[in-house]
C-alpha cells in the first residue's frame, strides 16, 4: 500500500483546495527558516552595529549595519586568532584520535572477529547507556594522575584528544559499516597472503573512507563547540579554546565586539556543516538504521 497525504492528487488539483495548501507550505517554510536563520542573522547584524543601538532598539540593528571595525577589534583586543588556533588543534585532534580509534576497535570486531569480539561490542554497546556526567569525576581524576603513575595531561591537548577518542557511538558507527562490507574481499586477501595489517591499510580503509569522513566530521565539530571539559582540563588561558574564553571575553568587552566574535566563532562549524552535509546527514541515516 503506498503511502499516502491528507489529500489526494486530484483534490490538490482543485484551484482552491491546492492554492491553500501550497500557501501552507509556504508559510511553514518560511516560519522554519525565520526560526532557523533569524536569530543567526540578527547576531551577523548585530555584530556590525554598536553596543548602544543593541541595547536601545534591539529589533532595529537590521537597519543600522557598518561598524566592521567590531571585527578588527574582535582580533586585536580580544585575541581571537589565538583562540581560534586553540580550538582548531583541539578540533582537529579530536577528529584524528576518534577515527584511529573507531577504525582500529571496528575493523577488530568487525573483520578479525576473535572469540572475546561479542563481549567486547556488547561492552562498547554498555556505555552509550551511561550518562555524561557520571564519568566526569572518574576521568577528570585520571587525567590528573594518568592510572597511578604520577603523570598530569592536564593543561595539554592530550587532555581532550585522548577522552574523545574514547567515543562509542563512533565505534559503533565503524563497525557497522564493517559489517557490510563483502566478507570475500577478505578472503581472497587472506587466501593471497595478506596480514591483518595489510588488508586493513589496502582494502579497509580504502573501503571505509566515506564512514570515516563521517565520524571525523562529527568529532571536529563535537570539540569545535564543546565547553565543560576543555574547561576543566585546559585552564592554561594560553591553551583554552574560544567556546572557553567567550564567557570572559563577554565581561571584559563591549557587547558588540562580543558578538563579532561570537560570529567568528560560529563560522567554522557552519561552513564545515554546509560543505560536508550530503555524507553528514546519510551517515546519520545509516546510524539509525544499524542493527548488531
Amino acid at each position: 500500500m503506498s503511502d499516502a497525504g491528507i489529500f489526494t492528487p486530484a483534490e490538490l488539483r482543485h484551484p482552491v483546495r491546492g492554492t491553500l495548501v501550497r500557501l501552507v507550505h509556504a508559510l511553514v517554510l518560511v516560519g522554519v527558516a525565520v526560526a532557523g536563520l533569524g536569530p543567526l542573522l540578527w547576531l551577523v547584524a548585530a555584530s556590525l552595529g554598536t553596543t548602544q543601538d543593541v541595547l536601545r532598539d534591539p529589533m532595529g540593528v537590521f537597519l543600522r549595519i557598518g561598524e566592521w571595525q567590531n571585527y578588527v577589534n574582535a582580533f586585536r583586543g580580544v585575541d581571537t586568532g589565538r583562540l581560534l588556533l586553540n580550538t582548531g588543534l583541539v578540533a582537529a585532534g579530536s577528529a584524528l584520535a576518534t577515527v584511529a580509534v573507531a577504525l582500529s576497535a571496528g575493523y577488530v570486531i568487525a573483520i578479525l572477529r576473535p572469540r572475546w569480539a561479542p563481549l567486547f561490542s556488547a561492552a562498547v554497546l554498555a556505555t552509550v547507556f551511561l550518562p555524561g556526567v557520571v564519568s566526569l569525576v572518574p576521568l577528570y581524576l585520571t587525567v590528573l594522575d594518568l592510572f597511578g603513575t604520577g603523570v598530569s595531561l592536564q593543561n595539554t591537548f592530550w587532555a581532550v584528544w585522548l577522552p574523545a577518542a574514547a567515543s562509542a557511538f563512533s565505534v559503533l558507527l565503524v563497525t557497522g559499516y564493517l559489517r557490510g562490507l563483502p566478507r570475500e574481499l577478505i578472503e581472497a586477501a587472506e587466501i593471497d597472503g595478506a596480514g591483518p595489517v595489510r588488508i586493513l591499510w589496502s582494502i579497509v580503509l580504502p573501503l571505509t573512507r566515506p564512514i570515516l569522513g563521517v565520524v571525523a566530521l562529527l568529532a571536529a565539530i563535537g570539540g569545535w563547540k564543546d565547553y565543560l571539559w576543555p574547561s576543566l582540563v585546559l585552564t592554561d588561558p594560553a591553551l583554552r579554546p574560544i567556546s572557553v574564553a567567550l564567557p570572559i571575553i563577554e565581561r571584559t568587552t563591549d557587547l558588540a565586539t562580543f558578538f563579532a566574535v561570537l560570529v567568528v566563532a560560529s563560522i567554522v562549524p557552519i561552513v564545515l556543516f554546509l560543505i560536508f552535509q550530503r555524507p553528514l546527514l546519510a551517515g546519520a541515516g545509516f546510524s539509525a538504521g544499524l542493527k548488531d
